[in-house]
């Protein structure tokens, strides 16, 4: 049988898990502090509108998937995980290390599975991305850079930095496989006193070096992952249709006589399979719910993330 699973927070993202579990057939009850907007996706969905407060003993509920204001991560993922649910955090799982330490020890205690919603891990183009730089076909990775910008969203407690940046992160952590030794980072507050944009600058062990921008206050879309090896270059591109969004740059760069030379090629686009990131996440969720196997975003991943925010985290401009 497929786990029961429950959506605890019914908001923007949270119906997009509504309507994929839907899909799946694994959507048992929705429950948000809002009664009337849970029952409105109960009557559409033709689930369960569950309390916040009683979800948690609910026998019928094997696991729940937590799309709340981050603030409320650490301390619902524990309660969960200690009435015996598998849990799936929406990033950031919490807004310290400390808490999502907590969260993450409360589910090793209790032998939940305890998954992070970094939902571009899933995305078929970065899976492809990752197996050509694991076969070497980039050479040595050398250098990865970051854009995600456009208009919104806006909180009241998250910035650009902490809303946008763990997607980024994780991807970034995926590929490099350790974590960075160096962490600087700036931000510019706008509209308030959060940051709009936000950028990172980090320093990897054997010299490898990224940055990230993020904003939330830019005039146009930009998703862009672009990864320099000593063999080749690949950009992922997520504004892309899915023919081109991934590439790879096999341009030249050579010494002649002392002076630098290159030539600039074509680039070569990689094939992708289609398919929705966050389908994919939560057949993996499921999966791992029914294999007790640890999830490909763990909470390692998140709090290896969250330490990069806090350390990027400084005064704004």
């Amino acid at each position: 049988m497929k786990p029961r699973i429950a959506v605890l927070g019914c908001g923007y993202w949270g119906s997009n898990h509504i309507r994929t579990l839907k899909s799946l057939g694994a959507l048992h009850a929705v429950s948000d502090v809002n009664a009337a907007r849970a029952e409105g996706f109960s009557v559409e969905h033709e689930c369960l509108a569950i309390e916040p407060d009683a979800l948690f003993a609910r026998d019928d509920v094997d696991a729940i998937v937590m799309a709340l204001p981050p603030q409320h991560h650490a301390a619902s993922a524990i309660r969960a995980v200690e009435a015996g649910k598998d849990v799936l955090v929406e990033k950031p799982i919490a807004l310290s290390v400390d808490d999502a330490e907590r969260a993450v020890a409360a589910a090793r205690a209790n032998n939940r599975v305890f998954m992070v919603g970094h939902v571009l891990r899933f995305h078929p183009a970065f899976e492809q991305l990752k197996l050509l730089i694991d076969a070497g076909e980039l050479g040595e990775v050398k250098y990865i850079h970051s854009h995600r910008l456009g208009l919104g969203k806006f909180h009241t407690e998250n910035d650009a930095l902490w809303d946008l940046a763990p997607h980024d992160l994780s991807m970034i952590l995926a590929i490099t496989g350790v974590a960075p030794i160096e962490v600087r980072g700036e931000g510019a507050a706008v509209l308030d006193h959060l940051s709009d944009f936000a950028h990172l600058h980090m320093v990897f062990p054997g010299g490898l070096r990224s940055h990230l921008f993020t904003s939330r206050l830019n005039p146009y879309r930009e998703r862009r992952l672009a990864v320099v090896g000593t063999r080749a270059m690949a950009v992922f591109d997520d504004v892309e249709g899915w023919s081109r969004k991934l590439a790879v740059y096999r341009h030249a760069v050579w010494q002649d006589s002392g002076q630098w030379a290159f030539t600039a090629n074509e680039p070569t686009y990689v094939p992708v399979a289609e398919g929705a990131p966050l389908t994919r996440e939560l057949q993996h969720f499921m999966h791992c719910i029914e294999t007790r196997e640890e999830p490909l975003t763990g909470g390692r991943d998140a709090i290896d993330v969250l330490r990069i925010l806090t350390a990027g985290t400084v005064g704004h401009d």
